[in-house]
């Protein structure tokens, strides 16, 4: 069983509202802008910016600031 294509359709990304894509095989969401990437357990997408694999750069641009 894969993760719903309507809920797929109306998914955003909780860091920045940007548009995300499905990895299947990775079981992964992912925000095409901030790159955040949400993980997938049983079908079940974990859209929570805690939870999230945030990009090696994020780190480096919080640490700037």
């Amino acid at each position: 069983m894969a993760v719903n294509a309507e809920l797929l359709a109306i998914l955003a990304c909780p860091n920045c509202r940007g548009e995300v894509d499905y990895h299947e095989a990775e079981q992964v969401i992912e925000c095409r802008q901030c790159h955040y990437r949400y993980p997938v357990r049983d079908d079940i997408p974990i859209m929570l910016v805690d939870e999230a694999e945030k990009p090696a750069d994020a780190d480096a641009g919080d640490a700037a600031r």
